[in-house]
């Protein structure tokens, strides 16, 4: 029987034992959005998951791509399975788009799970599908799931909403210590990411990014359980990869200390194909346990919500699939 063939039930209970044709398959729907997309939104609510969520973003050029192939090999080489959403931006005029992330990842070990996702669109530097996507990565025993943004702007921040780490990568010429604090983009980083470290500029960018750090109390945004370290990095070469992978797993065991992982609530599948609206509030959040993750009643009253909807009530059994994540058959 074609993979085609199969319903998103028989579809999750082979997604759930590592069967990647399966997943792919599933991201495909996911992507679509509907009432397929729906059911299996419902069916993955069975499957319990502990993957770590990283998200990497910066603005474009600023090698994110690059420095995320290292590090997805720094887990595979660590024996981790992690899984990669790419997103790439949406021509505004022709509504194609290259997906050329994953041409920066064609080394990466097989090991690995690669997919590109195209905005379609939609602002804030995902694609609607990605929460969804990331969760049913998470589901198949992906770990860590690694979320790339498209290049972002000041204030295109969606990826703290649905990642547990976020990395902010910069490069040398970002701008002066005025530049560095501002509001927006560089407030939300748990990890940040100096990369093209051999260039002229590098020393500067990390001192800006030290001083807005050092200034951070003055805005309220200090937390002082965790201050978020600064990593020089040349992706060219690796320079710098090893203590990335370090700084995202002592960010994961900071999560598990102070009470913030596992994340609470799973993302709501979007069954919309319109651009969602640009707020935080469309997606359940992983890594803010003040955010409350979307409820039927909240989603059929709040008009930033409205494009989305709750699965419905009747799955598939999962019968002998429902375990959890540590004893899965990773890929």
């Amino acid at each position: 029987m074609s993979i085609r063939d199969l319903s998103v039930d028989e579809l999750v209970a082979r997604a759930v034992e590592s069967d990647r044709r399966a997943v792919g398959r599933l991201l495909s729907i996911v992507e679509r959005g509907g009432e397929a997309a729906d059911h299996l939104a419902e069916c993955l609510q069975q499957v319990p998951t502990d993957g770590h969520v990283i998200g990497i973003t910066g603005s474009p050029g600023a090698g994110k791509s690059t420095m995320g192939a290292h590090l997805v090999a720094a887990f595979t080489a660590a024996g981790r399975t992690p899984a990669v959403l790419a997103v790439d931006p949406s021509s505004p005029l022709t509504g194609g788009a290259i997906l050329g992330d994953r041409v920066r990842m064609a080394a990466v070990d097989t090991t690995a799970f690669i997919r590109s996702v195209a905005t379609r669109g939609h602002a804030g530097g995902l694609a609607l599908a990605i929460p969804g996507g990331a969760r049913l990565l998470a589901a198949a025993g992906f770990d860590p799931v690694i979320i790339e943004t498209v290049g972002v702007g000041q204030v295109e921040v969606d990826i703290t909403a649905a990642a547990d780490t976020t990395v902010v990568v910069v490069a040398p010429g970002m701008g002066d210590a005025v530049q560095a604090n501002k509001a927006g983009l560089l407030e939300v980083a748990d990890i940040f990411v100096v990369n093209k470290a051999d260039l002229p500029g590098a020393n500067d960018a990390r001192r800006d990014l030290e001083l807005m750090l050092e200034l951070s109390h003055v805005t309220g945004q200090e937390d002082s359980s965790h201050r978020p370290p600064i990593v020089m990095v040349n992706s060219l070469e690796g320079d710098g990869i090893a203590a990335v992978h370090e700084a995202v797993d002592a960010h994961h065991v900071h999560l598990i200390e102070s009470g913030n992982w596992p994340p609470a609530g799973a993302p709501v599948f979007a069954t919309s194909s319109a651009a969602a609206p640009n707020s935080r509030s469309t997606y359940s959040s992983r890594r803010n346990s003040a955010m409350t993750p979307l409820s039927p009643s909240s989603m059929q009253s709040s008009p930033a919500t409205s494009h989305l909807r709750r699965p419905p009530a009747s799955c598939g059994s999962l019968a002998g699939h429902e375990r959890h994540l540590s004893s899965l058959r990773r890929p």
